[in-house]
């Protein structure tokens, strides 16, 4: 956008503008809309601004060709900020690109200030009453009663095409194609009443009915009109398409002038526009600006200046000035143009130009303004192809970490330079994130905070890399080629915005509004000639004579073109670097750079490669570029500089323009007098703006001096620099520039870094504000922090107020002009480096005060950032000296920081950014609690500055301070809930207290000189033992406690140490050997076993578990057993509590406990081995178990002894094994309790446990009864079915058991025998039993058989059964004698139930097995036969036999046992009789 004439100004955004929510209104309309040839099109975007009232409201509208049916509102009011919401009026019909608004005169209803003509194409006039933006909150349709429509083409004959439209309060005038004008009194009269029109026409005097009159000579086309007012008459200005000017008189419809322009203006000219000037009372000039188009090029554009003279006597006379000024508009087309008193403003598409109403018409003296576009461009690497390029190059040079490290810190210079004001616009950004298929409502971006913004540009980009395989620097290219690009369409320049009363201009775009700004005297240098230098008024005080004047033309000729080498890339890393990456020190940036225009690039060939996308060729091209570049540099560097040396002679003398030079860039000290608090206004964002703006330049311009110096020192040798030259350039200017950037850098830092949303409060900041008080402000501010748009620098407006300096630049009622935001920029920028009163000697102390202001309004990042620029400044300034200074300066920054660090945490920050957060403010508080001055410094602080107050005072000795310090930072850390820093500091105050006491001050008036050193050792070591509890470190939290002085703390630390632990699921580590309990293990026992007492059994973990582990730990066997002996019974207090499933958890948990017990027991002496009984009413009352005499309770014993223990636990067992099959049993303790336990045992096929029972708690003959009582009913539960019992499963499941006792202290069981239903498994069960338990009781088998032959005398003797009997001879030789259960016992049982055919068998059987016997056993066959025949049973069954041959029942087979009987009798007598023969013989 270059121009010949000099820049003079600059356009400045209004933040904010772009971020417009619209409330949409529909006009209703009663008229029918149809296509009309004749009507106007809609060619251009049009817009305009209308002053009203005093103080001025701007009324704004936009009405835009590809929306032609919409009209945009806004109000704006210089004393508030730019408005958040328009009113956007959608016709029937395309309007015409016309509109006007005035103040409502014709009413005066407050209700409707405004009021809004408007034409359609179609000849549809529209009078809207307009409210005020904000009362339209709700509503989507205009009301009818707030419009008037009248369709014009009714009252315009021969269909005339609507050609130019005018109006003004009261009236709406109208142009046509053939010449006519015609005014409608719109608002006033009602269309059918007299004199509601009106036809402006060529005849004088009183006219009459306008239809019925000669339309008098034929003129051309009205191509536009103007309505001006003077010496209190409105007068209608129409140019018509020949060149014909007309003037009427509104009032009296009477034409006052009529002139032909085009003898005036160049040949072959169409006129289109006509715009009036403000007349000039003294020289009675009305200025007059006439845009003319080549007819045969239409591109090749003139504006005409013309003046009218007007004299108001008895009647008016006006004459044209037959002087003309011709401004020709050689590119671009016009859009706008303002006549004002001295000066005419041109606004086309691309330029912006000014030029003065000049009396010599042969000098006409112009100036030109920067637009944003510029702006925009410079910022997106738009003007240059390659400046992307170099970022990368110039960061790889740099910065030698990896790839990683490299890409985020240049994509973060690419997202900086987006988000910039001025650069990021809502508008913008949503159409090219939607040209990336990133699909967000305007109204969303406007929600998201910066942050947020960048997050999903930085995904964006990111997920561009991955897919197209390029470099990140090419995404950012083409991402800011597609900004740009939908910048510039969403930003067309619409027209001007004037306040004739201020003089301020600004600028309509199509989302955006902008004022103007005048240039300082650096801008004019930097932007535009160095032979312009001469005129400024302020660079020329710095030189004495000619030629230093001379020196420092060339000097800053020099240093722009040495600028120029790496364009503005490289200061955009020196700042990035700063908060990016801030372990590179500015010194090596400069001297990497310079280094980099010695000698080039120093990067690897394929990282060069890949900024080129991959092409080879580009690589080389590039390569080579640049090395001839650079060689050019050099050249023409040492050949200016040496051209300089020889004009100046000597470098002194040219380190001395240079020297006063860069006290020109110094930030200026204005004496400030403050009596008001600015507010955020429309004002004070381009003063922000504006301060940014100058900053840059400023920043940018001592960088290259900077660069420029370090540049001369390195080639010194060439340039014959002496030693003394380098010591000046290093040790006086360096440092200047040093200061100078680092002031400027922060200028920026404020006005382009977004503010942080306000903090969430809590309940206690909420209920603490209800007070009324003067914080409502800062409320609404906070508010307002979301914001995108809402930089830092706005903050500071709280506290500035308006200069009283010259108040006539600090109106923030009107708009301010162009001069007066220069020096409200300059005031605002001496406010933030040297204060109020401009008593900061350095920005250093200075910075202490913003930060306070910063923190004040949680900004708590940028007060941080603030501060450690700040201190990286300060430790390169006194590198050689103390960087402490002797008012506490460092100390009160140092403890801000740590104040800011902290209050970060509280802000959602991740895990590891948070460690390092706290470490760092920790490291703080130490440092500012031991600087010179600390305690004086600090405790001078007031509660007004917003941070964390001391609350202490008079402490003098340095002991007494750091105690209370420490303490008070101790609080801090555990009012934000860190215990880290907490317990640091609680550590560092108790170091202090000795010390503290023994020196402390008699005027100390602190709580501490009225506590012991016991009790303030006490509190600090229990905090200690807080924090470090709350940090899981356990072995520090009881360390804590031991190392308490005072005992009663120590107690509660330990009850709460507990507590803790069990809470945490930590409490095992009181068993292990991690913590040495000497001398407290007795406190720990006890409060293990109160917690015990006082918690849910269910709890995890169990304390009762616990102190058994802890007891035996101790090796304290019995109060193991006890504790676990008391667990169970709790246990079985609580059991009929749950249901079944949980009853029988409780149950297995009460087997673990009393096995524990048991097994505890069993490690003390057999004299020790027991516990006490438990007494309590809540415990277990002890129950009596069976002895050996009978198994009735007996009393209560005082002891419970090993016995007792596994008495319980069988029992336990037993009413578990029943709970698994749901069914519910408590022992009783009443007689009979254990026999009927056995029979529900057995009932439920339980039989394992059955026996267990009987054989722990019965003895003697009452185990044998019960043991007989117990297998007769398994053997009549067996007869039920009958089946063939000679198969029988080999298997069991018994409790192991002897004959003297069974072992009862293993393991419980856990898993019973299943209940068995099948019929062969009774069988198999009453064998294995009976066959287990015969060796108890002898008779078993006879009692067994007796029972299956009661319960069914027909029954089939189990084989095994049989054999049991049997079995009890050693050898059949002894014939039918034996155990209790013996083959006469069978044979007994066999006659007695009729069972008379087994009965013989078996006796043939036996008398068989005798006679069979060998010889050599003869002797043993002479024992009385008595003996093991059972006469009376034989004689018994003989006669059972007889009685049924008698009586005839089974005679035959009676017989044939009875013969066989006698037979086998009869032998074995006889085998008597000769063996007793025999052995008589032998004795003989």
């Amino acid at each position: 956008m270059g121009t010949q004439w000099p820049l003079a100004g600059k356009e400045v955004p209004i933040i904010g503008s772009d971020a417009v929510r619209w409330t949409d209104l529909t006009v209703p309309s009663s008229s029918i809309f149809t296509a009309d040839g004749g009507a106007a099109s809609i060619t251009d975007d049009r817009a305009s601004c209308s002053v009203i009232g005093d103080p001025p409201t701007y009324l704004i509208w936009r009405i835009h060709k590809a929306q032609p049916q919409t009209l945009e509102l806004l109000e704006l009011t210089a004393s508030k900020e730019f408005p958040r919401v328009g009113l956007r009026f959608t016709f029937p019909d395309a309007l015409y690109p016309f509109a006007f608004i005035c103040k409502n005169e014709i009413t005066g209803n407050s209700r409707f200030p405004y009021l809004l003509y408007v034409l359609t194409v179609s000849g549809v006039a529209y009078l809207l009453r307009i409210r005020n933006v904000s009362a339209y909150g709700s509503c989507s349709i205009l009301p009818e009663d707030e419009l008037i429509e009248l369709n014009v083409r009714d009252y315009i004959p021969d269909n005339a095409a609507i050609t130019a439209v005018t109006a003004t309060a009261r009236c709406l005038v109208i142009g046509t194609s053939n010449g006519p004008v015609f005014s409608f009194q719109l608002g006033v009269l009602d269309p059918s009443a007299h004199g509601f029109v009106h036809e402006l026409r060529d005849e004088a005097g009183i006219g009459r009915l306008w239809g019925l009159i000669s339309r008098g000579n034929f003129v051309g086309t009205v191509q536009d009109l103007v309505i001006s007012e003077f010496c209190g008459k409105k007068f209608v200005f129409a140019l018509h398409l020949d060149g014909t000017l007309r003037i009427w008189d509104l009032a009296s419809h009477s034409k006052v002038f009529s002139h032909n322009m085009g003898v005036m203006a160049m040949s072959g000219a169409s006129f289109l526009r006509l715009w009036v000037g403000q007349f000039d009372p003294n020289s009675s000039i009305i200025p007059l600006a006439i845009l003319c188009r080549h007819t045969s090029d239409e591109k090749l554009e003139m504006i005409s200046l013309h003046s009218i003279l007007y004299n108001f006597g008895d009647r008016i006379v006006l004459s044209m000035e037959p002087s003309v000024q011709n401004i020709s508009l050689e590119e671009g087309r016009c859009l706008d143009v303002k006549l004002m008193s001295d000066k005419i403003w041109i606004l086309k598409d691309n330029e912006l130009v000014s030029h003065l109403l000049a009396t010599n018409i042969d000098k006409v003296e112009a100036f030109s303004y920067a637009l944003q576009e510029e702006f925009v461009a410079d910022q997106l690497f738009q003007s240059s192809e390659h400046l992307a390029d170099e970022i990368l190059r110039i960061t790889h040079s740099i910065f030698s970490s990896s790839k990683d490290d490299i890409l985020p810190f240049v994509s973060s210079i690419f997202l900086r330079r987006l988000m910039l004001p001025g650069v990021h616009h809502n508008a913008a950004l949503h159409a090219t994130l939607a040209e990336y298929n990133r699909h967000l409502g305007e109204s969303e971006l406007q929600t998201l905070t910066a942050d947020g913004l960048k997050k999903e540009i930085l995904s964006l980009i990111e997920h561009e890399v991955g897919s197209e395989k390029v470099s990140i620097v090419h995404c950012w290219k083409c991402f800011f080629a597609r900004y740009f690009h939908n910048w510039c369409k969403n930003n067309a320049v619409y027209g001007l915005l004037v306040d004739s009363s201020t003089v301020a201009v600004g600028l309509i775009r199509k989302k955006s509004v902008s004022l103007l700004r005048s240039l300082e005297e650096i801008e004019l240098i930097v932007e535009g000639s160095s032979d312009e230098v001469s005129e400024l008024t302020g660079i020329m005080d710095l030189v004495n004579n000619d030629i230093e004047c001379e020196i420092l033309t060339e000097l800053l000729r020099c240093v722009m073109n040495f600028s120029q080498q790496l364009g503005k890339t490289a200061s955009s890393i020196f700042y990035e670097s700063l908060f990016t990456a801030p372990t590179i020190s500015s010194e090596d940036i400069v001297h990497c750079i310079v280094k980099i225009l010695e000698t080039g690039y120093c990067i690897p060939g394929p990282v060069l490669q890949s900024s080129a996308s991959g092409d080879h060729t580009i690589f080389l091209q590039k390569e080579l570029t640049d090395h001839r570049s650079l060689r050019k540099l050099s050249v023409d560097m040492f050949l200016s500089l040496q051209g300089l040396y020889k004009k100046a002679s000597t470098w002194n003398k040219i380190l001395n323009v240079v020297e006063g030079l860069l006290k020109f860039l110094v930030p200026q000290k204005r004496m400030l007098k403050f009596d008001t608090e600015m507010s955020s206004n429309i004002n004070s964002s381009v003063m922000v703006h504006s301060s940014y703006q100058i900053a840059k330049v400023m920043f940018e311009s001592a960088w290259d001096f900077l660069l420029f110096l370090s540049y001369l020192v390195d080639i010194s040798g060439q340039v014959h620099l002496s030693p003394d030259d380098i010591n000046k350039i290093q040790l006086e200017l360096v440092p200047m520039l040093q200061e100078i950037i680092f002031e400027w850098l922060v200028i920026i830092y404020f006005a382009i870094t977004p503010a942080a949303p306000a903090v969430t409060e809590d309940f206690n900041s909420k209920l603490s504000s209800l007070q009324i008080d003067n914080n409502m402000g800062k409320h609404i501010w906070n508010e307002k922090f979301a914001r995108c748009d809402l930089t830092l620098a706005f903050i500071f407006l709280l506290n500035v107020g308006n200069s009283s300096l010259d108040h006539s630049h600090f109106s923030s009622e009107c708009f301010s002009n162009m001069q007066s935001s220069i020096h409200r920029m300059r005031d605002f920028i001496s406010w933030i480096i040297w204060g109020e009163d401009g008593g900061s000697s350095t920005f250093l102390s200075r910075s202490i005060d913003l930060a306070f202001i910063l923190f004040k309004h949680d900004q708590y990042c940028a007060a941080e950032q603030l501060l450690m620029m700040a201190e990286a400044h300060l430790l390169k300034e006194k590198t050689s000296q103390s960087i402490q200074d002797a008012d506490g300066g460092w100390c009160i920054r140092h403890h801000l920081l740590g104040c800011c660090l902290l209050a970060q945490v509280q802000c959602g920050l991740h895990a590891t950014e948070k460690d390092k957060k706290i470490s760092d403010a920790i490291r703080c508080f130490f440092r500012s609690a031991s600087g010179n001055g600390a305690s004086e410094a600090l405790q001078s602080l007031s509660v007004d500055v917003g941070i964390p107050h001391l609350g202490f005072s008079g402490c003098t000795t340095i002991a007494v301070w750091k105690l209370q310090y420490y303490q008070w930072a101790m609080q801090l850390f555990e009012r934000y809930n860190i215990s880290e820093g907490a317990c640091q500091f609680a550590l560092a105050a108790l170091e202090q207290v000795d010390e503290a006491l023994h020196m402390k001050d008699e005027n100390c008036t602190e709580n501490s000189a009225n506590e012991s050193v016991t009790t303030i050792k006490g509190r600090l070591w229990a905090n200690v033992f807080i924090f470090a509890l709350d940090l899981g470190r356990y072995y520090d939290a009881y360390c804590a406690i031991i190392s308490n002085p005072d005992e009663e703390s120590k107690y509660i630390c330990l009850r709460r140490f507990i507590i803790v632990l069990y809470e945490q699921g930590s409490i095992k580590i009181l068993c292990s050997n991690k913590l040495p309990l000497i001398g407290l293990v007795e406190k720990v026992e006890q409060e293990l076993a109160w917690k015990a007492e006082r918690s849910d059994i269910s709890a995890k973990p169990n304390l009762y578990k616990l102190l058994y582990a802890f007891q035996l730990h101790q090796h304290n066997w019995r109060r193991a057993a006890n504790y676990m002996y008391m667990y169970s019974a709790r246990l079985k207090t609580e059991a009929p509590l749950k249901d079944n499933q949980g009853s029988s958890l409780m149950l297995q948990e009460r087997l673990n406990a009393l096995s524990a017990a048991v097994n505890a027991l069993h490690l003390v002496h057999p004299s020790y081995a027991w516990i006490d009984s438990l007494t309590d009413r809540n415990s277990l009352t002890s129950e009596c178990y069976p002895t050996e005499n009978d198994a009735e309770p007996q009393k209560w014993q005082s002891t419970v002894d090993i016995e007792k223990l596994e008495n319980e636990f069988v029992l336990t067992s037993a009413e578990y094994t029943l709970s698994l099959i749901n069914v519910k049993w408590t022992f009783s303790g009443k007689h009979g309790a254990l026999s009927d336990l056995a029979d529900l045992l057995v009932q439920n096929n339980l039989y394992d446990m059955a026996f267990t029972i009987l054989l722990r708690f019965f003895k003697g003959s009452g185990l044998k009864r019960e043991l007989e009582r117990v297998l007769s009913e398994m053997a009549i539960k067996c007869c039920l079915d009958k089946v063939e019992s000679t198969w029988v499963e080999e298997h069991g499941h018994l409790l192991t058991s002897s004959k003297l006792e069974m072992v009862v202290h293993g393991s419980p069981v856990t898993v019973p025998t299943a209940p068995q239903t099948d019929r062969n498994s009774r069988w198999a069960n009453l064998k294995l039993y009976l066959e287990k338990y015969k060796d108890f009781h002898g008779r078993l088998p006879v009692i067994v058989a007796g029972t299956l032959l009661r319960a069914d005398p027909k029954i089939e003797l189990p084989l095994w059964l049989v054999q049991l009997f049997k079995e009890g001879q050693k050898e059949k030789m002894w014939g039918m004698t034996g155990r209790e259960s013996n083959p006469a016992s069978l044979f007994q049982l066999f006659v007695n139930y009729g069972r008379y055919a087994e009965a013989t068998y078996l006796l043939l059987e036996y008398i068989e097995s005798f006679a069979s016997m060998r010889p050599a056993d003869v002797i043993k066959r002479k024992r009385p036969f008595a003996l093991w025949f059972p006469y009376t049973t034989i004689e018994q069954l003989l006669h059972q036999l007889e009685e049924l041959i008698r009586m005839g029942h089974m005679v035959d087979h009676c017989d044939k046992l009875k013969k066989m009987l006698h037979g086998s009798l009869l032998n074995h007598l006889k085998m008597l009789k000769v063996d007793s023969e025999d052995t008589i013989s032998a004795t003989s």
